[in-house]
């Protein structure tokens, strides 16, 4: 019987599913384990050899923990709204939730192309997922939830005091009773005062504009990322150097009404629950520096000439007497209204053109200097100097007040600046404000060893008294207090997409109301085009069926909007984050009708144990996902304060391009090796067309595109064609895609698998080099020839392990159960190699050895290990069966081949028992033939011996 992994492949999958293999209990006596991997979004490109990476490893570890005795959730699903789906809809007229449900299941789409289907190509690989439990996130049973939640966002306010979200009803009562003035709740800048008796005499439409400013989602214009390329707004992790990622058109800043969430209530615990998960060191730093904590102060200073007053925090309120000019970001509200008329047309210009660079552009940007004199001045609060006010695109308008107090001595962009401006537009010469510290060549922005100079009260007074005394004189005059500050802004919760989740909003009189949990879903409605429309409105302003009937509780035509009981519904969409934020919680109880999961679900399931992801989500997907857990459980529904335990990051499998070289100004492509002084252009071939040995197949080639039919190639001497080299990132332009169906079709599911994971250590980045994955179906072919012989079947014997025997299997048993622990699976498979090839050489065919191989090949290896299981007799599955036990004792040497020294010069050995005295073995050794023969009748001086080690007779 000859190893044909894709006809054991296929009869196990089909096994698996039959059988619910790995569906997962809710009430299971057994301890729980989660394993949860980063759900695909499913494009119609299908998966390449580099996505199933962390899937495989996550598999592995989910393999193992079942044959340790846990009930182990392992669930996948599809983040399946999005962007690209709306982009093709456009491009090919196609509804995105065909496009979708054919990328995910598989077939033909509307333009004739063949998709394999994501469900497909992982079942293939052999993955052990609860398929009962998938989830779409564009399916209206899940989005229905997703929906929920947001109206719980919207229905909540953060209590400063408390640090948890609460009903906004509670608020209300507040107000009812005392008015807002001793409230310490999360809200909007500059919210008025009012006493009871005031919000008790407000309209309702009143109350719900002031309730707005209080609600942990709510309602405001701000600055977004617009890409009119797209008709949308971008996420900062959406746009990569000014543009979008999607299509690369350009990105402008814009002020819009948007839907945002107040994720910055949530910064000091998303701060500090950092330290109680175990996450990589890196990913954390992503997350600390993103919520950007700050400690200093909040200052005031009046405009001169104007009403106006610019607040802004500090770090450094010591430095205060330091300060030179001021800058606001171009975008700040104040620069329309302090800006004098002799320089509104230099203003307004230099605006329109920092439009054009993203927040993330003008962060990264420390070399370009640039900014222009509003016209105005400040009041320095102590002295009442004039301080003469700019604008400049290194403020960034979205981080503290979109204002600097700016500090040249003690700060390097605003000594660049002052430099760079000196003499223009009352731009003074830079003060110094530190005692015997230089400041011709750099600014000094270190705290340490600063005395204060030149600073009036302040002089002599080290960097912490100094703030002290600064905070303190502030409040004293008004003007300034101490204040903790975060780099963290509110989430743009709004996106002009059609293919995203509907907000469950109508407009009354302007104002949102949040439809009735018991009418949800809102179903995204039919759209005849996926763009905005003519006046600009998002693509849901296309819907003829879009409006909200408050009487029966329905969606109707839009024409039939009387704003009486007939109202206009939110044409926004949810952002692709909305469905992804709390997805692994769905997984828990997929199926439930009523609740996103039930209480009991989510008592027994708690938090997922082990994540596994790409590091690209850190300040994205992760950050967010933490938030609405937190909320969540502050309203009592999520059960634990953070979602993953652990988090893995898996490292890329790169691709190996392939190269041709055409010579310049020709249709002539010269072999690699015979380039010499021709002026070449490489141009990416095909890695398909390319065999292991890096040669060309010239015909293929010339098949492959009409312009390179009529192509002369000149090749080696012996003929061949030979292509150039290189590491890249796996994508379908640099033509370097390796696909997993091509791999599982020629060598099996499990040589992928093991292969995959064989390559290196998961966290690291690693080229792909399909010449090497020969090397291990041959190690599975040996593993199978272990147990069955091609022509006389099973060959598996109950003979007695002998010692050698033993002692390669608990070798093995200890390094792979530590190597899982570890993720270090790339040792794993090595210790396998080594393990099969000892057992072969001592020609073991025991069935002691080998049932426990197969268990321990099984997590790695399901396919091939299932297959050996069912041949050594058993009926049933071996996912579930216990793990091997390691036991020491069969790595314990009972004795040692001692080299036997003669003045230090080592001439034969002997192999003796680890428990003889010396004197034991001194007497052994004197009667040695071989020792005899060596001392010739002569007596040694001195016999060495150091049991376990040495034997050594001098003289």
């Amino acid at each position: 019987m000859k190893y044909n992994p894709n006809e054991i492949e296929e009869k196990w999958q089909k096994y698996w599913a039959e059988n619910q293999t790995f569906a997962a209990s809710n009430n299971s006596e057994k301890p729980k384990h989660y394993v949860l991997d980063m759900f695909p979004y499913p494009s119609g490109a299908g998966l390449h050899v580099g996505h199933p990476l962390g899937y495989i490893a996550s598999d592995v570890y989910s393999r193992f923990k079942r044959h340790q005795g846990f009930n182990v959730l392992h669930p996948m699903g599809y983040d399946s709204f999005g962007l690209p789906a709306e982009q093709y809809a456009i491009q090919t007229g196609q509804r995105p939730e065909d496009t979708t449900r054919v990328n995910i299941d598989g077939g033909v789409d509307k333009e004739g192309k063949q998709i394999a289907g994501y469900r497909k190509q992982l079942d293939k690989i052999g993955f052990s997922f609860d398929w009962s439990r998938e989830v779409r996130t564009s399916n209206p049973d899940y989005y229905k939830h997703t929906q929920w939640i947001f109206i719980q966002l919207f229905n909540s306010w953060y209590c400063r005091k408390q640090g948890k979200a609460y009903d906004i009803a509670e608020l209300v009562k507040v107000f009812e009773e005392e008015g807002n003035k001793l409230v310490e709740a999360v809200c909007d800048d500059n919210v008025a005062i009012f006493t009871a008796a005031e919000w008790n005499s407000y309209s309702e439409d009143q109350k719900e504009k002031i309730l707005l400013q209080y609600r942990m989602t709510y309602l405001a214009e701000t600055e977004v990322n617009w890409c009119p390329g797209l008709g949308t707004v971008l996420a900062n992790d959406e746009i990569v150097n000014g543009v979008s990622e999607r299509g690369g058109y350009p990105v402008i800043r814009k002020k819009m009404t948007q839907w945002s969430m107040r994720i910055s209530a949530y910064a000091e615990r998303l701060l500090q629950g950092l330290n109680n998960i175990d996450w990589s060191e890196s990913i954390k730093e992503s997350q600390r520096n993103w919520i950007g904590k700050s400690v200093g102060a909040m200052v005031s200073f009046n405009v001169k000439n104007h009403d106006e007053v610019i607040d802004v925090f500090t770090t450094r309120p010591d430095t205060i007497f330091g300060v030179t000019f001021m800058t606001l970001a171009p975008e700040h509200d104040l620069v329309g209204k302090i800006t004098t008329l002799e320089q509104k047309a230099t203003v307004e210009a230099y605006i329109e053109k920092t439009a054009k660079r993203s927040e993330r552009e003008r962060m990264a940007d420390v070399k370009t200097i640039s900014g222009v004199f509003t016209g105005a001045y400040a009041e320095h609060p102590f002295t009442k100097e004039a301080i003469p006010v700019w604008i400049g695109d290194y403020v960034l308008a979205g981080y503290g007040t979109g204002a600097v107090m700016a500090v040249p001595c003690g700060d390097e962009r605003d000594y660049a600046f002052a430099n760079f401006f000196n003499g223009q537009n009352g731009m003074a010469e830079i003060k110094n404000i530190f005692a015997n510290v230089d400041i011709s060549e750099a600014a000094y922005g270190s705290k340490d060893n600063v005395v204060i100079a030149n600073s009036d009260f302040l002089n002599g007074l080290n960097y912490k008294e100094a703030t002290q005394a600064v905070i303190t004189a502030l409040e004293k005059i008004g003007q300034g207090s101490g204040k903790t500050n975060y780099r963290l802004r509110d989430a743009v919760f709004s996106r002009q997409r059609y293919w995203g989740e509907p907000f469950p909003v109508y407009y009354v009189n302007g104002l949102p109301k949040m439809i009735d949990a018991q009418h949800l879903p809102i179903i995204l409605p039919e759209v005849e085009k996926y763009l905005p429309t003519e006046d600009g409105l998002p693509p849901l302003g296309n819907a003829a069926v879009w409006a909200w009937d408050s009487k029966n509780n329905k969606v109707v035509n839009t024409d039939l909007v009387d704003n009486v009981t007939i109202f206009p519904l939110e044409l926004n969409t949810m952002p692709g984050w909305a469905g992804s934020s709390w997805y692994w919680m769905r997984y828990m109880d997929a199926h439930n009708e009523d609740k996103f999961a039930s209480a009991e679900a989510l008592k027994y399931w708690e938090s997922v144990d082990l994540y596994i992801g790409g590091s690209e989500h850190a300040t994205g997907h992760l950050l967010y996902s933490r938030f609405w857990n937190k909320f969540l459980k502050d309203k009592g529904f999520a059960p634990t304060e953070e979602p993953f335990k652990k988090l893995i990051n898996q490292g890329m499998i790169l691709g190996t391009s392939a190269f041709v070289y055409r010579i310049e100004g020709t249709n002539s492509f010269v072999s690699k090796n015979k380039i010499g002084d021709h002026k070449v252009q490489p141009i990416h071939a095909d890695v398909s067309m390319v065999n292991s040995s890096d040669e060309l197949d010239v015909e293929k080639f010339k098949a492959w595109r009409e312009d390179y039919a009529d192509a002369e190639f000149i090749t080696d001497d012996n003929g061949k064609y030979i292509v150039g080299r290189e590491v890249e990132k796996m994508s379908k332009s640099k033509y370097n895609v390796v696909t997993p169906d091509d791999i599982c079709a020629e060598y099996g599911a499990d040589t992928l698998r093991l292969y995959e994971m064989f390559l290196g250590p998961l966290e690291q980045a690693k080229p792909w080099n399909t010449a090497g994955i020969s090397g291990v179906f041959g190690f599975l072919k040996k593993l199978w020839r272990l147990y069955i012989d091609e022509n006389n079947g099973l060959i598996v014997n109950n003979d007695e392990a002998t010692k050698d025997n033993l002692k390669s299997l608990h070798k093995t048993i200890k390094k792979v159960a530590e190597d899982i622990e570890n993720f270090s699976f790339n040792t794993s498979v090595s210790q396998f190699m080594i393990c099969v090839n000892e057992l072969s050489s001592q020609n073991c065919h025991s069935r002691a050895i080998l049932e426990p191989l197969a268990i321990l090949v099984s997590p790695y290896a399901p396919h091939i290990a299932e297959e050996l299981w069912a041949q050594l007799g058993h009926t049933t599955s071996i996912a579930t069966v216990d793990f091997p036990v390691f036991d020491a004792k069969h790595l314990v040497e009972s004795s040692k081949e001692y080299p036997v020294s003669f003045n230090g010069k080592m001439r034969f050995t002997i192999e003796l028992p680890l428990d003889l005295t010396a004197a034991q073995i001194e007497e052994i050794i004197m009667k040695d033939e071989r020792t005899l023969k060596q001392l010739d009748g002569k007596t040694p001086n001195k016999v060495i011996i150091v049991p376990g080690k040495i034997i050594n007779l001098v003289g």
